[in-house]
């Protein structure tokens, strides 16, 4: 159905639509308080420290080390990187973990869970993120943020 079909204006069918954020859109400085630069630069320094983090708290459940090859097993809902920018953005108080995990395509639960661990390593690391004035609630609300860049909507199928 088109904007001819349904009545309204295309800006306003093309508003309808369902948004989707990228990666690269939430990671956009007003969103961050960071430039990306150094928003890469905590990611690159976190990624080791987080998969050390990961494989100690995998070896403490086990009870012994690894027995099958690394990379087997389950895999993590969020990527490393992902955690890392969801802790920034909670960290922001941006958004409820409900809205989180939309924008990340899991649940809150999940969202929950990285800034436990991410947000000690980004203390060790002198990286201290001040609370947002702005507040979201919907997807939609992020995507229309005056600062979110590169913003992408998806096709009605």
């Amino acid at each position: 159905m088109d904007a001819a079909t349904n009545g309204s204006t295309p800006d306003e069918a093309l508003a309808d639509r369902p948004t989707h954020l990228t990666r690269h859109s939430l990671q956009d400085p007003e969103l961050t308080g960071m430039i990306r630069q150094q928003l890469s630069e905590v990611i690159d320094a976190l990624i080791p420290e987080m998969e050390l983090q990961r494989e100690q708290v995998l070896r403490a459940r086990r009870g012994h080390e690894r027995m099958v090859a690394h990379g087997a097993g389950a895999k993590a809902k969020l990527t490393s990187a992902d955690r890392v920018l969801a802790t920034v953005l909670h960290l922001r108080k941006l958004a409820p973990m409900d809205l989180l995990g939309q924008l990340f395509n899991t649940t809150a639960m999940t969202i929950s869970r990285a800034p436990k661990d991410v947000r000690p390593l980004l203390e060790a690391h002198d990286v201290h993120l001040t609370a947002s004035t702005s507040r979201f609630h919907k997807p939609e609300d992020v995507a229309r943020f005056p600062g979110t860049d590169k913003i992408k909507i998806k096709p009605e199928c």
